[in-house]
């Protein structure tokens, strides 16, 4: 079965894209229908499906996660016991835990069966740039 892992630099928290390196990798492999696999191999950044057209969705989205899970040395935070690794780690944990670290994508006539607006996405939860592993895997 066809894998690979991408690499993705992050520059801080927001969506980072790769619907069109996951695109290649099933059109390299020729694979007409079966399940495309993404796996992130991190406790602090997510996976999500999301709209890819306006980007407006993605900073309204990275927004609403800062308000739902604020900083740690936010007042509002003081009950985390999880601070070492600085202000925002727990936070980022919290966030990885409320949305996915997997996603499953059917494969349709050699390509991603996703929607129009649909698009693949790494969501960086840390504020320090991170060089991020996402595993694809087509079976």
């Amino acid at each position: 079965m066809p894998q690979t892992t991408l690499r993705i630099a992050t520059a801080g928290p927001g969506l980072y894209e790769f619907t069109e390196d996951a695109s290649r990798f099933v059109t390299a492999h020729a694979i007409n229908e079966g399940l495309l696999t993404c796996f992130v191999r991190h406790t602090s950044c997510s996976l999500v499906i999301q709209e890819n057209a306006d980007p407006d969705v993605r900073r309204d989205l990275d927004a609403f996660f800062r308000r739902l899970v604020p900083r740690s040395d936010d007042p509002s935070m003081s009950w985390l016991c999880h601070t070492t690794e600085g202000p925002d780690d727990m936070p980022a944990h919290i966030k990885a835990a409320l949305t996915a670290t997997s996603l499953s994508v059917p494969v349709t006539a050699g390509k991603p069966a996703l929607g129009t607006w649909q698009g693949l996405f790494l969501f960086e939860h840390r504020d320090r740039p991170h060089e991020r592993q996402i595993v694809l895997h087509i079976s």
